[in-house]
C-alpha cells in the first residue's frame, strides 16, 4: 500500500473503465497502439523529470529542449552537408552540455531551479526561433529526408512494427527501456539512494557523504539525454522541424510525474509511477477523440480527467498511509 504508483494505478483503471463505456472504438486493438504512442511521447520525458523531482528539483526547459535537439541535428546536417548521424551526434553533445549547464549553475549559485531553468527556457526559445530564421529564412528547417543516413536513423528513432492489429511505434520501446533502467537505478544502485537522499534534504545528505552537486548535475543531464531522444523522434518522423514547437510540454511531463505519485517537495516517487501517469494522459487525450466529443471542449475534458485522476491518486495514498 505504500508504493508511490499505487494511487495512479487506481486512477488509470478508473480512466480506462470510463472511456471503455464512453467510446466504443476505445477498446479496439488498433486504438490501443495509438494510446500507447501518445503516452510514450510524454512518458519518455516524464521518466527523467520524475527522477529530477524525486531529487527535489524542476526543469522548465525540458519541453523546449526537445525542439532544440531536433533543430541542432537538422541544421548541422543540412548546413554541413554531412551524414545525418553526424548531426545526431552533435545534437547529443549540445543537449548534454545544456543539461550540465543547468545542473552546474544550480549547484554553484544555489538559486531555485525554477529561476535557473526558466532562464534556460527563455534563452532556448529565442535561440530556436532566431537561428532557424537566420539560417533557413523561415520558422522551419529544410528537409533532410534525401540525405545520407536518414533512413537508418529513422529506423532507430521513428520506425514502427505491427503485431496483429496493433501498430507499435519505436518510441514505446524507448519508453519501456527508460522506465526499466530508471527503476533499476532508483531501487538497486547507490545512485538511487543518493537521488532520494538529496530530495529528502540536501544538507543532511551532504553531511553523510552524498555527492549532492554531482547527483543533481547528473539528473539534469538525464533530462537532456531523454530530450535528445524525443527530439530525434520528432525530426525523423517528419524530416522538418518547426522552431516554435515544444513550448508548454514541460508542464505535461511534470503533470505525468505528479499523477504518478512524485511529491512536489522531493524525496518520494517512482519511475513506474511516471509511466502510469503518462499512460493516463495518453488514454485521456485519445479517449476524448474516440468519444467524438466536441473538440472545442478538448482542453476542459482533458483537464477534468487529469484532475480527477490526481485526486483519486491522493485519496488512495492517504488511505495507504493511514493503514501503514
Amino acid at each position: 500500500m505504500g508504493r508511490p504508483e499505487l494511487g495512479s494505478v487506481v486512477g488509470a483503471v478508473a480512466v480506462f473503465l470510463f472511456f471503455s463505456v464512453a467510446a466504443d472504438s476505445f477498446l479496439q486493438w488498433s486504438s490501443f497502439g495509438t494510446v500507447l504512442y501518445a503516452a510514450s511521447t510524454i512518458g519518455i520525458m516524464a521518466v527523467p523529470v520524475a527522477l529530477l523531482m524525486i531529487g527535489g528539483e524542476f526543469d522548465l526547459s525540458a519541453g523546449v529542449m526537445v525542439t532544440s535537439s531536433a533543430l541542432v541535428a537538422s541544421m548541422f546536417s543540412y548546413q554541413m552537408t554531412a551524414n545525418v548521424w553526424a548531426g545526431v551526434a552533435v545534437s547529443l553533445l549540445v543537449m548534454l552540455a545544456i543539461g550540465f549547464f543547468n545542473g552546474f549553475l544550480l549547484t554553484r549559485t544555489k538559486l531555485p531551479s525554477f529561476i535557473i531553468t526558466l532562464g534556460t527556457f527563455l534563452m532556448l526559445t529565442g535561440l530556436n526561433l532566431g537561428f532557424t530564421k537566420l539560417i533557413s529564412g523561415t520558422v522551419s528547417t529544410k528537409s533532410i529526408a534525401d540525405m545520407e543516413g536518414f533512413d537508418s536513423a529513422r529506423v532507430l528513432f521513428a520506425s514502427h512494427l505491427t503485431i496483429g492489429d496493433i501498430d507499435l511505434k519505436v518510441t514505446i520501446l524507448w519508453w519501456a527501456a527508460l522506465v526499466a533502467v530508471a527503476t533499476w537505478v532508483l531501487l538497486r544502485t547507490r545512485a538511487g539512494n543518493w537521488i532520494f537522499a538529496v530530495g529528502g534534504g540536501a544538507d543532511a545528505a551532504r553531511a553523510v557523504g552524498v555527492p549532492v552537486a554531482r547527483t543533481k548535475i547528473g539528473l539534469y543531464m538525464a533530462v537532456a539525454f531523454c530530450a535528445w531522444i524525443s527530439g530525434q523522434h520528432l525530426l525523423f518522423s517528419f524530416d522538418v522541424v518547426q522552431s516554435g514547437e515544444g513550448v508548454g510540454n514541460e508542464f505535461l511531463y511534470i503533470i505525468a510525474a505528479v499523477i504518478g505519485g512524485c511529491l512536489m517537495t522531493g524525496g518520494y516517487g517512482s519511475a513506474i509511477g511516471s509511466a502510469v501517469g503518462a499512460f493516463i494522459f495518453g488514454m485521456t487525450s485519445k479517449g476524448i477523440v474516440y468519444a467524438q466529443w466536441n473538440p472545442d471542449w478538448f482542453k476542459f475534458f482533458l483537464g477534468a480527467m487529469l484532475l480527477l485522476a490526481t485526486l483519486l491518486n491522493a485519496w488512495v495514498r492517504k488511505r495507504a498511509e493511514a493503514t501503514a
